[in-house]
């Protein structure tokens, strides 16, 4: 599934959270306008919003349930991105250069799929 950028979107954190399936990871507060998301620091001290679906758990330190990063991807207005995963009203996107991140939906279009009435 493709879709493209409706407005520019940047990284807004530089370092971000990043961990691996069976790592620790303790919580913080869940976000107010994402609710699925929850504050997280990896084991490195990191920090930033992890999606709940990534965690055994959602209070104090847990283990880490998939790989994750909250890398988010830097994108143009009419740029168009693959969209791999879903989670919160976000998607890991990829660009024509190979580029994977997170990209807030209501930020993209989603294009039809070819053979699509």
């Amino acid at each position: 599934m493709y879709a493209v950028l409706l407005r520019d979107y940047r990284t807004q954190y530089r370092d971000p959270v990043r961990f691996s399936r069976g790592e620790p990871v303790t919580l913080g507060a869940r976000d107010t306008e994402w609710p699925e998301f929850i504050w997280a620091t990896d084991a490195a001290g990191r920090s930033g919003w992890v999606h709940e679906r990534y965690l055994d758990g959602d209070r104090g330190t847990v283990a880490a349930a998939r790989d994750y990063t909250a890398r988010e991807l830097d994108a143009d207005a009419g740029e168009r991105v693959r969209l791999i995963e879903e989670a919160g009203g976000w998607w890991w996107a990829e660009n024509d250069r190979g580029a994977q991140g997170w990209l807030p939906a209501r930020d993209l279009s989603m294009e039809q799929e070819r053979g699509d009435a």
